[in-house]
């Protein structure tokens, strides 16, 4: 939208909205925002303490924002998306980290919509602040709450902000401790028990669905935000007039409410995002920079986890850098402990040898701080000196640990729509997770200690099905290119992190076998041609349910045994007085099959040797503590692994128990199997559409992105090049199916084809490849899983009788379908001959010649008798023995940008080939002297859009309007 962002020190976006930033000068990244509706100016007023205060000339609505998460810009409409709740979950080097709770959305289409929208932001934010008794929002006791909604979560209406405040919050009449503890958990059993277990079930979702008033919610969650009276009210307050109110000119627009609401989710309640106005969170000790004060902070951070930077771009492009504030998805944690420095002596007994454990002495472990402690000495007694102020022993020193994970903005996205590699490398959930020891107060004298550890997918082409608890995964691709993306894969990691160590928990036999063993092979290939950089590839295959069989997760302890020595090569990071005194020079990659449950137990074990590691350099023998039980650690890493798994999966991590409190019982097993079932519905119901927001919101598709999903309730991977692939496939079919060497090749393109050969319409459709020769056409249909060529037909072209080409409507379910201008095709009609050929592959290429006689016999699919003798034009009546090559060509129109170049439209595409088929046709014919050349190309409607209406059934309507309802 021109003149959106404006090159000025305050933006206005459109007419009397104001934004500001409130900062100081000299600060970096503006630490609020003033976002207000006014004719007149509003803006800051500093106290003499730095606090800002607002004040307004003309009574204005307004809101303060803690900062703005991004542009969003579809459908010709513009939306504003900005923090407005937020808590502070670390403090690194004096540098508050705070994570978003809840963000604002405003539009910024109109004046009408904008001053309504800033004036339900402002109510709300106000009803909340009178909620919590005047205390500041963020450190409210809602805002330590579970997380009550995921990305995979459905997009419940009461979830929105702004929204209608009712004044009688709803009360949920729970009846039984079993049903209380599972509600006021709901977060981490997922949103099936969330629906469940509530009054209004899954009946009132159906009824917002399908538009209906929704009904009071039964839920009681003192963090949800207040209940709508009806959706249509809802997104009114959000988007402005309801877009339901009027026919939506595309399927952006029809989506947009959708896509809103999934935004609100995703960067505010999902509480997935973290932030620093100060400090660059988005790299790790390892790869720290010396940050400048006087650049903004968006020019210095890591681009691999900067995943507002597309909503951003506006901003960037404006020079607004003090409104640009960058974020990362995944987990930010900090616990402060203590250890002792001079534990007691070990204990001898009546032989005079060492006993092999000591008395445990009960110590408090809320938030891992220990409260009042007596140590005993060795003798029982409790005469060691004490610090008068904290009554601790003077021996104890306080540490703080910091946990940072960092989710890959490539590849990004969720469990079964995102699996294996891309043609660039990136693996799905791609994590980095940094273990820091540090000093509480981060004093400079004090040494900081960093271990990186990272996961992602296993680094090879292949998919699930998520119609299935357990899929069998599906290798994709050839073997070369499956090997290039690897390499690419591993010399990104090398770049980044030096030496790689791989840990596979994956099974060793089974259905994760398929996947496994091809790693295996393309580490061997790898290794075997010289590794990365001249160093072999570290790989160990432990199969983690294979070896902690029984629940024996404690047996994790067989793969550190094994890992040790090249763990202790790589090291860890050590920064003193501002300077790296150590760098960590390697990396271990561990991954299973999701990278979730079995990675978390692994990585939490590995961490907790790093951590023995580096207090060991502290004088400190983690063994020799009287409290070994460690539960401030377990449970920092246990949060981080729930976060990483609801922001794939939806759900918490499985095998959390474990994690939590080293311990395996029925009971974990139990809470795994609610988690499986709340992962799969998720998996067929939500995960479609978040995951076409989630590209649009990185830019990796376009608005065209929700087009494709309405018509198919999916999007498709934009992260593989279908030009690309597309591009391979020609040349592979040129090689293997043009066996003359005589034959000219004249063109080769991609088109849809129905599934049944020699038909119209056979759904679904299939992209085929056709080729053109001087003397034969060939119709390849392809393997694009394995790039092979399943089969092919060649037609010589003496045969070739007519073309036709015009609209060609398939189906009406979609606007998209039913265009005429862009749903267009051809048909080839030929009289099969004795050297035409059709050659399916199988092990082999098997052939079959199609003769008069073969055809009379019946070995042919005859053409459909509805509508063809249109179709024939004037070639005459159908007889058996002319065939068809129906052929429809591909959207000019695709989600993913994949170049500038200009692209032909849909009828240009179709011109161009049969003038082509015509030219090659022609030019083999003789004519007498005197005789006119008849064009064998003529236009008119394939199936028409009149037709197409008749054809699609009422089975077929009833079936895209459920999928639309679920998905959508």
């Amino acid at each position: 939208m021109p003149g959106l962002v404006s090159k000025l020190l305050i933006i206005a976006a459109v007419d009397g909205i104001i934004l500001q930033p409130l900062a100081q000068k000299g600060q970096r990244s503006a630490s609020a925002t003033k976002i207000a509706y006014n004719d007149h100016h509003i803006g800051p007023v500093l106290k003499d303490g730095g606090e800002s205060e607002s004040e307004s000339e003309g009574g204005g609505k307004s809101f303060e924002a803690f900062g703005i998460v991004g542009l969003l810009t579809v459908s010709k409409s513009s939306f504003l998306v900005s923090i407005t709740r937020r808590q502070q979950v670390a403090l690194i080097q004096g540098k508050p980290i705070f994570c978003i709770t809840e963000v604002a959305i405003t539009p910024l289409a109109s004046r009408a919509e904008a001053a309504a929208s800033i004036t339900h932001t402002q109510t709300s934010l106000q009803g909340k602040v009178a909620d919590n008794h005047g205390t500041d929002e963020s450190d409210s006791e809602a805002e330590e709450g579970v997380i009550s909604a995921a990305v995979g979560d459905d997009v419940d209406d009461e979830e929105l902000q702004p929204a209608v405040v009712d004044s009688t919050p709803a009360e949920h009449k729970r009846t039984s401790s079993v049903a209380e503890d599972v509600i006021s958990r709901k977060g981490g059993y997922g949103r099936f028990a969330k629906k469940w277990f509530s009054k209004k079930g899954w009946t009132a979702d159906q009824r917002r669905n399908l538009g209906m008033t929704a009904a009071t919610s039964d839920d009681d969650d003192s963090s949800a935000s207040p209940v709508p009276v009806s959706k249509s009210a809802v997104v009114e307050n959000v988007v402005g007039p309801n877009p339901r109110d009027s026919k939506p000119k595309d399927s952006a627009a029809s989506l947009l409410p959708k896509l809103l609401r999934t935004t609100q989710i995703l960067f505010g309640s999902s509480r997935s995002f973290y932030y620093s106005y100060d400090y660059d969170i988005t790299r790790s000790f390892l790869n720290r920079r010396t940050t400048n004060s006087e650049i903004p902070l968006h020019t210095q951070v890591d681009p691999l986890y900067f995943w507002n930077k597309h909503i951003m771009q506006p901003f960037i492009n404006a020079g607004q850098s003090s409104f640009v504030l960058p974020l990362i998805q995944g987990f930010v944690g900090q616990q402060e402990f203590e250890m002792d420095t001079d534990p007691p002596k070990p204990v001898l007994g009546l032989d005079g040898a060492e006993k092999s454990s000591m008395e445990m002495v009960d110590m408090s472990t809320s938030y891992g701080l220990q409260d009042t402690v007596q140590v005993p000495d060795t003798d029982g007694s409790s005469d060691r000196p004490k610090d008068p102020q904290t009554n601790h022993s003077s021996s104890m020193k306080s540490y703080l640990i910091t946990l940072i994970s960092r989710r890959s903005v490539q590849r990004a996205g969720l469990r079964y729509l995102r699996r294996g590699v891309d043609d660039e490398g990136h693996t799905a959930n791609g994590v980095e997770t940094e273990q820091i020891l540090s000093d509480p107060k981060w004093n400079r004298s004090s040494k900081i200690h960093s271990f990186v550890q990272i996961r992602g997918s296993i680094p090879v082409f292949f998919s699930q099905s998520p119609y299935s608890f357990k899929p069998i995964p599906q290798i994709q691709h050839s073997s070369e290119t499956n090997y290039q993306a690897f390499v690419k894969h591993f010399e990104n990691i090398s770049d980044r992190y030096g030496s790689v160590q791989v840990a596979s928990l994956v099974e060793k036999h089974g259905p994760e076998a398929i996947v496994g063993e091809q790693y295996e092979k393309l580490v061997d290939r790898l290794n075997e041609s010289g590794g990365i950089k001249g160093s072999p590839l570290a790989f160990e295959w432990f199969d983690f349910h294979s070896a902690c069989r029984g629940m024996k997760f404690e047996n994790v302890s067989l793969l550190m045994d094994a890992l040790a020595s090249q763990l202790d090569a790589f090291g860890y990071t050590v920064e003193l007085d501002g300077a790296q005194s150590s760098k960590q020079s390697g990396v271990l990659r561990t991954n299973c099959m999701d990278c979730l449950d079995r990675t978390n137990v692994v990585q939490n074990s590995f961490g907790k040797r790093a951590l023995e590691l580096q207090l060991k350099t502290e004088g400190i023998e983690l063994g020799l503590q009287q409290d070994q039980t460690t539960q401030w650690f377990n449970t920092l890493w246990a949060d981080n692994g729930d976060a990483i798994s609801k922001q794939y999966a939806s759900t918490a991590a499985l095998k959390g128990d474990f994690t939590r409190t080293r311990k395996r019982d029925y009971k974990g097993a139990l809470t795994d199997m609610g988690l499986s079932i709340s992962r799969f519905y998720s998996g067929i119901v939500n995960d479609y559409f978040s995951q076409a927001a989630i590209d649009f919101l990185l830019g990796n598709v376009t608005s065209i992105v929700f087009e494709d999903f309405e018509t198919s309730m999916m999007s498709r991977d934009p992260a593989v090049s279908m030009h690309k692939m597309r591009q391979q496939a020609i040349e592979v079919c040129q090689k293997l199916v043009v066996a003359d060497e005589h034959e000219e090749f004249i063109g080769g393109w991609t088109l849809l084809t129905p599934q049944v050969p020699n038909t119209i319409k056979s759904m679904p459709f299939e992209e085929s490849i056709l080729l053109l020769t001087d003397s034969g056409l060939y119709s390849c249909r392809f393997d694009w899983n394995l790039e092979k060529v399943s089969s092919f037909e060649r037609v010589s072209l003496e045969h070739v009788i007519s073309i036709k080409y015009g609209t060609f409507i398939t189906s009406t379910l979609s606007a998209s379908q039913a265009d005429e201008q862009r749903n267009v095709g051809f048909i080839v009609m030929y009289k099969a001959g004795a050297n035409d050929i059709t050659r399916v592959n199988t092990r082999s290429m098997s052939s079959v010649s199609r003769t008069d006689a073969d055809l009379l016999e019946g070995t042919s699919t005859s053409p459909p008798t509805s509508g063809l003798a249109g179709i024939l034009g004037n070639s005459g009546p159908a007889t058996t023995t002319n065939r068809l090559l129906a052929l429809k060509a591909l959207p000019s129109r695709d989600a993913v940008a994949e170049g500038t170049e200009s692209r032909l439209t849909e009828i240009e595409q179709v011109k161009t080939i049969c003038s082509e088929i015509e030219r090659m046709v022609l030019h083999g014919q003789v004519l007498e002297v005197g005789t006119e050349r008849k064009s064998l190309v003529e236009s008119g409607d394939i199936i028409s859009l009149a037709d197409a209406r008749k054809s699609t059934g009422l089975l077929e309507q009833l079936g895209h309007s459920f999928k639309k309802l679920i998905w959508a």
